[in-house]
């Protein structure tokens, strides 16, 4: 039980690999908030949580909308007792030639990625500070993260750009003990 006592936030966590992890966290210790677009499928998750004798709730939130973040953590450190560590994990993928794709293609998962991780870090960061007892940020990365691929330039460069944040966060994080890794 190695997050025993800790509550973490895991986006993108009603499927795939953000559904491994918030599973993976309960198992653990951690109360999970399973913060997803998807709500019906966050509560499945939270549920299967529960049933395993884990704390869970299921949160809506599309991480590129600042209102949900902000609603979402906010919910998410009273009914978990704060927020120790945060998983930005949501992401979505376009393949498809540079040249063909589309600006709101490009825009929707630079807004996911970027924009999601900016935010869900930033709601999460101001609440560890509120705390006081530092956490640690944790964004889901990829070999495209430190490498390219075709067709996915969207996802490539989102994917590099987690990396420099990372790195920010870091530093600003360290002096409230925060950590921030990809």
């Amino acid at each position: 039980m190695r997050l025993c006592e800790k509550a973490a936030l895991v986006t993108g966590a009603a499927s795939g690999i953000g559904k491994q992890i918030a599973l993976t966290f309960a198992r653990e210790g951690a109360r999970v908030a399973v913060a997803d677009v998807d709500l019906e499928g966050g509560h499945r998750v939270a549920d299967e949580i529960a049933r395993g004798g884990g704390v869970a709730l299921a949160v809506a939130m599309d991480v590129s909308d600042e209102g949900q973040v902000d609603a979402g953590v906010a919910e998410a450190a009273v009914r978990l007792g704060g927020v120790d560590i945060l998983v930005s994990n949501a992401g979505v993928q376009y393949i498809a030639p540079l040249v063909e794709l589309s600006l709101a293609d490009w825009r929707r998962v630079l807004s996911v990625h970027l924009d999601g991780a900016f935010l869900t870090t930033r709601a999460c960061l101001r609440q560890m500070i509120r705390q006081g007892r530092g956490g640690s940020i944790l964004y889901t990365g990829s070999v495209h993260s430190v490498t390219a691929s075709p067709l996915k330039a969207p996802y490539v460069a989102a994917k590099h750009g987690l990396i420099g944040l990372a790195r920010l966060v870091a530093l600003e994080g360290a002096a409230h003990g925060v950590r921030a890794n990809v």
